[in-house]
């Protein structure tokens, strides 16, 4: 599979392994969750044997377990593995009724996707010509319409689709790329693959800091807004100082090119006074942050649902008063949502402006609750008619400075706009790692436990003090 995505990629996993990135500790949460989702799918058929290897480096053991217990009349194999001319695949469930085989593979995801019919293929390939006669194929994945009522129902929250007709259609090019890529490394010598969408389509690769070295990490062609990066590489460019004079460029990445050329900043201060003048006092500069577990552990929750469990929330009351700020975080065990509303309806009072950044997120989370806790449904929804969008004018251009690189997140604007404030000096500097250290809490002894609730309110408290600076400067800028 790796070699499907790029032959590159899997020649260096077999021979270099050492060029692989450092461990990203949210791409292994999420691996882990996928881990998790299959062993709970093992309840859709219970009672089966695990053919599991004793290590990784131990399938030959897991081959001949499998082997044994097909023969031995056993009906339900978890992690059933199957060798065929030096190609091996482990199935998540292979399951025997009224005398006939069928293969589940389980996936962490809410659809079939492409590359699952592709795996899918690959072990039909293996399963049936190492002997063993498959009458069905199928991918077992999340039912992200399913919604938890009491106990978690497996059988509902998981839905199961036969892929053979796919699969059988692509066993003659399986066959082929076997070849190709036992070819390929036979000749021991690295393949000379350029980067591409290939490096993230379908799986980020984690050979990328080999394969990309030297490329510009700043101002390269990928920050051009409205993504030209792969044509103006195709062309042969990479750092913006390469892309020509009068190069066709849509609007947006014109324009940023323009100013990064300049080094000038954009600023339109009659439509910045006129954004402004609709916000009212007291205003309240708002953030969620939210966890999604792939399956739901709460009641009236989905598989996937973003699920907040922390806000941070700074008050001014008038032109003239102290900034106020108030905080909540969930205990990381049980559902955070109701105690975290309450205390949004308390603190947010019913006037005033409520201001967010990239509010479509904000207002898609409050409308959840609403629908989930329908007796604060009305208070909830009141809140989403109250809010305005910071982001509007750094999205819009009317405020634009070469150093944003074409974003309008807070994390490329803030550094530009107010140099005191910087997400470098926490612990916690994206809300990925929000969640991650929030889903770990419950696992952690009590003073880790203290330590990183700390760090997760400082990350909150970072992302509403940083739009009332900016805010700030927006005021300040839209008055000289």
């Amino acid at each position: 599979m790796y070699g499907c995505q790029c032959e590159k990629r899997l020649f260096l996993y077999k021979f270099r392994p050492e060029l692989r990135n450092p461990e990203d500790e949210r791409q292994q949460a999420i691996l882990e969750s996928g881990t998790n989702v299959g062993l709970l799918a093992r309840d859709l058929f219970k009672g089966g044997e695990d053919a599991s290897p004793p290590d990784f480096y131990s399938y030959d053991k897991s081959i001949a377990k499998t082997k044994k217990l097909i023969e031995s009349g056993t009906k339900v194999i978890y992690e059933a593995a199957f060798q065929f001319n030096g190609v091996m695949c482990a199935l998540d469930i292979l399951v025997k009724k009224k005398n006939k085989w069928y293969a589940y593979e389980v996936k962490g995801s809410t659809s079939v996707k492409e590359q699952y019919v592709q795996d899918a293929a690959l072990q039909y390939h293996v399963i049936t010509n190492s002997g063993l006669e498959l009458e069905d194929i199928s991918i077992v994945y999340l039912n992200n319409e399913y919604t938890r009522i009491g106990d978690l129902d497996v059988k509902q929250l998981f839905n199961i689709e036969s892929v053979l007709e796919p699969v059988i259609e692509r066993q003659d090019s399986i066959t082929e790329k076997i070849e190709e890529l036992k070819s390929m490394l036979a000749l021991g010598k690295e393949p000379q693959v350029d980067i591409g969408p290939h490096c993230s389509d379908p799986y980020g690769c984690d050979f990328t800091e080999h394969c990309w070295q030297g490329f510009p990490k700043e101002n390269n062609i990928f920050s051009l807004a409205y993504g030209p990066g792969w044509k103006l590489y195709d062309e042969g460019f990479k750092h913006l100082d390469d892309i020509p004079e009068g190069y066709p460029l849509s609007k947006r990445p014109a324009m940023q090119l323009e100013y990064y050329r300049s080094g000038n900043t954009l600023i339109d201060k009659e439509a910045i006074s006129e954004f402004l003048g609709d916000f009212q006092y007291p205003l309240n500069f708002f953030d969620f942050e939210t966890i999604m577990p792939a399956v739901p552990e709460f009641e009236y929750s989905r598989p996937y649902q973003q699920l907040p469990f922390q806000f941070s929330l700074h008050i001014k009351r008038t032109s003239n008063s102290d900034l106020e700020h108030h905080a909540f975080l969930g205990d990381g065990s049980s559902d955070p949502r109701q105690a975290l509303i309450e205390e949004m309806i308390t603190l947010l009072g019913h006037k005033g402006t409520i201001i967010g950044w990239n509010i479509a997120f904000e207002r898609t989370r409050i409308s959840e609750l609403a629908e989930d806790f329908p007796k604060y449904k009305k208070k909830l929804l009141a809140f989403n008619d109250r809010m305005i969008d910071l982001i509007v004018p750094f999205r819009s251009r009317w405020y634009y400075h070469p150093d944003f690189e074409g974003s309008a997140s807070i994390k490329n604007v803030l550094p530009v706009l107010v140099t005191e404030l910087s997400y470098s000096s926490l612990d916690i500097q994206e809300g990925g790692t929000a969640s991650l250290v929030y889903a770990q809490l419950r696992f952690q002894d009590e003073a880790t436990r203290r330590v990183q609730r700390q760090q997760l309110l400082d990350y909150c408290l970072l992302d509403t003090l940083a739009m009332v600076r900016i805010w700030e400067k927006l005021i300040f800028t839209s008055t000289q």
